[in-house]
C-alpha cells in the first residue's frame, strides 16, 4: 500500500509540474515549430529554391561570424516533400526539419507546411531556434520576396516563436 501511494504521489506531482509547465510555456512541451507559408510560384520553384539554399549552407564556412545559417544537411526530397537536419555549429544539436509541398488547382501557387524538432528529447525551450531552422531557408532563398507571400504560426505551434532572434540562431 505505501508503494502504491508513493507511486501515486509522484504520478500527481509529475502531473501537476507537467501541466504548470504547459501553462508557463504557452506552447509546445518539446523544442519544436511549425508554420505554414503561401508562395505565388509553383511548388516546383519552391522546391528548387529551398534544395539549394539547403546545399548552400551545407558548410560551417557561412557561420563564420556568427548566426546559424550553417550546417545544413538534405536528407531526401522531391518536389511534395523535403527532408533535412540542422545542426547547431555551436554545441551540435541536431533537429530535423520537413516541408510538404502542396500545389494550388492551377499550379499558380504552393502551400507548405514546415516543420523542425530538437533531436533531444529532453529540449523544452529553445530560444525561437526551431523557427529559425525554417525562417533562415525561406529568407536566404529569397522566397520572402515572391508575389502572394504569406506566413502563419505562433507561440503555440513555435516555441518560444515571439522571442525568436534569427540573426543569432
Amino acid at each position: 500500500m505505501a508503494t502504491f501511494s508513493l507511486g501515486l504521489g509522484l504520478g500527481l506531482g509529475l502531473g501537476l509540474l507537467l501541466a504548470l509547465l504547459t501553462r508557463a510555456t504557452a506552447g509546445p512541451l518539446h523544442a519544436q515549430c511549425s508554420v505554414k507559408w503561401t508562395f505565388g510560384v509553383s511548388c516546383a520553384n519552391v522546391y528548387e529554391e529551398l534544395v539549394t539554399q539547403i546545399k548552400k549552407w551545407k558548410t560551417a564556412e557561412n557561420c563564420a561570424h556568427g548566426g546559424e545559417k550553417c550546417l545544413y544537411t538534405l536528407k531526401s526530397a522531391n518536389v511534395h516533400y523535403i527532408v533535412a537536419e540542422h545542426t547547431s555549429p555551436m554545441h551540435k544539436y541536431v533537429d530535423n526539419i520537413t516541408f510538404r509541398l502542396v500545389s494550388s488547382l492551377g499550379r499558380d501557387s504552393c502551400y507548405v507546411s514546415g516543420f523542425s524538432v530538437s533531436e533531444k528529447w529532453y529540449a523544452v525551450f529553445d530560444y525561437g531556434t526551431n523557427y529559425c531552422n525554417l525562417h533562415n531557408l525561406i529568407e536566404g532563398s529569397g522566397l520572402d520576396k515572391v508575389p502572394n507571400y504569406s506566413e502563419l504560426t505562433n507561440n503555440f505551434q513555435c516555441t518560444q516563436y515571439s522571442s525568436a532572434n534569427c540573426t543569432i540562431y
